[in-house]
């Protein structure tokens, strides 16, 4: 066994809201893992990184993305063929790493692409990019949000739905995305239109339980929010008009909530005059809104997670990053915004590996030049080294 040690830096660890001065992180270089943390001198090792006083934190996961879509287009370009779609899902892939973010949750991809990439990641055939938790295809009612080119399993009842998931767990989906409600880029339907109905989305929340996987929904307005929540999702997507009484029921539930701001902030800044008036008129008229909504629910205790909807329109695969001070902006502290990485992992069950800095966890992060506890766009900064399993991958 080898190790590495990499010494001379201030770390952020993922769970405390400070900066430890002059430490250390000991790597076993064949597992990727962390064997320990520590302080002030560093243990010999076969390997000595001296980090020169920079800002280490966990690499950044990231529980929306679509990697299979095109952001220089309106609606993704889902009717890309499927060896298109994969050559620019693994292009993707490369981007999200060197912005920063180690491990995804796909939520929603053509062909079930994301399930074929996640098992040559698995294999090692495909390497320096993100790990996946894969979703395969997205589960629409016909004529439903999810209801594109090649991308949604169509369900109308609850049995179908329940056969779907079925269906989708056997090829690999490890969380299963269900459409709640209307969004932005279909254009005959709006955010608040409830689409699929509680007793369609129970059936995949009860299939998916019962395999100990999780649910996402895609709800954007109301009742299609309540009725995900009560249908006992495990996260709400967007959430954009989130009220009193669902935020009540989260609490209850235990439900997070991912509010993908720089998803609409990207349509706000780019898009105007590139994309449908349908489809502009849409995400700012709940602009605003949107906004104080997220906000309200953070802090009345519910979770929020790191997640950015990564491939709709102008929200490419290098942006994860300005989540977070798009976060600060609406009134998170800086520690807040940077929870919700860790948030994520907890989310997607990977917390006990990933998503803070402590021994028995992989060795996935990021050097900045500066303290994003203190300023938190040091997340941004283009060219900041990243550690995948210890492995300097940017």
């Amino acid at each position: 066994m080898t190790q590495t040690v990499f010494f001379n830096f201030n770390l952020f660890n993922g769970e405390d809201e400070e900066v430890k001065p002059n430490s250390y992180l000991l790597v076993d270089d064949d597992t990727g893992k962390i064997i320990k943390v520590g302080s002030n001198t560093p243990p010999k090792a076969d390997q000595m990184i001296d980090l020169t006083g920079q800002y280490v934190i966990p690499g950044l996961i990231n529980c929306h993305t679509h990697i299979i879509m095109d952001p220089q287009t309106p609606d993704g370009d889902s009717s890309a063929n499927v060896v298109e779609a994969t050559v620019r899902a693994v292009k993707h892939l490369h981007e999200l790493l060197k912005s920063g973010v180690t491990y995804i949750r796909e939520c929603g991809s053509t062909y079930d692409i994301d399930i074929a990439l996640n098992n040559l990641i698995k294999r090692g055939e495909l390497t320096n990019v993100p790990e996946i938790l894969p979703s395969g295809r997205p589960y629409s009612m016909t004529g439903g949000h999810g209801d594109m080119p090649n991308f949604g399993h169509l369900v109308d009842s609850p049995d179908e739905m329940r056969k779907a998931v079925r269906q989708g767990i056997k090829k690999g989906a490890r969380t299963i995305k269900v459409m709640a409600t209307g969004g932005v880029m279909t254009e005959n339907d709006f955010m608040d239109d409830p689409q699929l109905s509680e007793s369609e989305i129970h059936a995949a929340v009860e299939e998916a339980h019962h395999k100990g996987f999780t649910v996402a929904a895609h709800a954007e307005g109301n009742p299609g929010i309540m009725n995900a929540i009560r249908a006992g999702v495990d996260s709400i997507e967007h959430g954009f008009y989130v009220n009193d009484e669902e935020i009540e029921l989260m609490l209850k539930k235990g439900t997070y909530l991912t509010p993908t701001i720089v998803g609409a902030w990207a349509f706000i800044a780019y898009a105007p005059g590139k994309i449908p008036e349908w489809e502009m008129a849409k995400i700012a008229s709940a602009w605003k809104d949107l906004r104080q909504n997220i906000t309200h629910a953070k802090n009345a205790g519910v979770p929020i997670t790191l997640g950015t909807d990564a491939g709709t329109p102008f929200n490419d695969f290098k942006m994860t990053p300005q989540e977070l001070p798009l976060l600060v902006e609406q009134g998170f502290t800086n520690f807040e915004a940077l929870q919700t990485s860790r948030n994520s992992a907890k989310l997607m069950k990977i917390d006990d590996k990933y998503g803070s800095l402590a021994a028995g966890k992989f060795a996935d992060f990021l050097v900045l030049k500066k303290n994003p506890l203190a300023e938190i766009t040091a997340v941004t900064q283009v060219d900041k080294a990243v550690y995948k399993k210890g492995k300097k991958a940017y």
